[in-house]
């Protein structure tokens, strides 16, 4: 079996650390593994930015695979139109349609509704404020989820305010892999979404939102799976 490079794309917040505990499965199997740091943080830093970001710490590599979580949706295909990228995985991923900004996929997607009415199904009580623990950190080990909290996590509006540059999806080889227990992007919302957007069908694995943090040896297995298919 081929090495690959997988390049580990993050979402709001931009955090290397969230994948932390996928990288080490990753490399355990013969690859190579980039975890990006985004300049979340920084307010003059856009898409183009946060490309610029993810094409640098690649540098020469070859043999990619790129797997982009959640807001790291909008960045990613920005990458493949810039490098012979070999797969594509969104993972709980944003799928952005050309000319929307961050802000509107929201409200375009309907995902508010989405996330309520899944709360509903699953006999939770839909919060009028935003639960962090439960939304995220529902199926993350203890130990783990404290040190996520105890860190800052900054994400500047500037990249959801701005228009996503492409008129199109890359023609790179595209996977949608979602977690089915997420509770912020859940399962039918996403094939829904990805099916109007993409056109391809949504693969499924247990976890939330945070996967790469609650079932990281799951998540290697899958990568694998999905990439030697």
């Amino acid at each position: 079996m081929n090495m690959a490079t997988y390049t580990l794309i993050p979402g709001a917040g931009g955090q290397a650390w969230f994948w932390h505990r996928l990288v080490p499965e990753l490399q355990a199997r013969g690859h190579d593994v980039v975890a990006v740091e985004l300049p979340a943080g920084d307010d003059s830093a856009g898409l183009s930015e946060y490309a610029d970001t993810v094409v640098e710490a690649i540098g020469d590599r070859t043999d990619l695979v790129l797997v982009a979580q959640s807001m790291g949706g909008f960045t990613a295909p920005l990458v493949c139109e810039r490098l012979p990228v070999d797969l594509l995985v969104l993972l709980n991923a944003m799928v952005p349609s050309p000319g929307e900004t961050g802000g509107d996929w929201w409200g375009n997607t309907g995902q508010a509704k989405a996330m309520s009415d899944q709360a509903v199904r699953e006999g939770r009580v839909p919060s009028a404020e935003f639960d962090v623990e439960e939304c995220f950190f529902h199926d993350v080990p203890d130990d783990v989820k404290a040190v996520a909290l105890s860190q800052e996590s900054a994400q500047s509006s500037t990249p959801f305010a701005e228009p996503w540059p492409l008129h199109k999806w890359p023609s790179t080889p595209t996977v949608f892999l979602q977690g089915r227990d997420d509770r912020l992007f859940p399962l039918e919302f996403q094939r829904r979404v990805v099916g109007e957007r993409l056109g391809i069908p949504v693969e499924e694995m247990p976890g939330g939102h945070l996967v790469a943090l609650s079932r990281p040896r799951e998540l290697a297995d899958r990568l694998e799976a999905i990439r030697t298919q």
